[in-house]
């Protein structure tokens, strides 16, 4: 799978090439996150403007990539959802199990306010 990566200071923009969301895409999104973690980073916004639709078959694995990057203390996004694969992870339910932010300025923020809330816990 192509994805365009670009890295900020404190988290990184994932966003895939294809326009089709399945598990493939869902499966080669995780190894890429776990390849970064490895390298250091932390925190993803994964951009889907790309992605026109979505098999559900995808569903399980956002949410599983969703709950390694919060396990691991790490901030995950995703945004700039189509808004019919949209309908289709609220059809899914998968919408409340992950963090979806509706603009690139929304997800930053959200991945800012998480650094902020674990800087703060690891202080006490």
């Amino acid at each position: 799978m192509e994805f365009k990566i670009d890295t900020k200071p404190t988290y990184i923009v994932i966003t895939p090439v294809s326009n089709h969301l399945d598990a493939n895409l869902a499966a080669a999104l995780r190894q890429k996150c776990n390849e970064l973690t490895e390298n250091g980073s932390e925190n993803y916004i994964i951009d889907l403007h790309n992605c026109l639709d979505a098999d559900e078959r995808s569903f399980h694995l956002l949410t599983e990539l969703h709950e390694d990057c919060y396990g691991n203390n790490s901030s995950l996004v995703f945004t700039n959802i189509q808004d019919n694969v949209m309908a289709e992870l609220k059809r899914d339910e998968t919408d409340a199990a992950i963090n979806i932010a509706p603009s690139m300025q929304e997800a930053i923020d959200i991945v800012s306010m998480e650094i902020l809330e674990r800087d703060l816990f690891d202080e006490d």
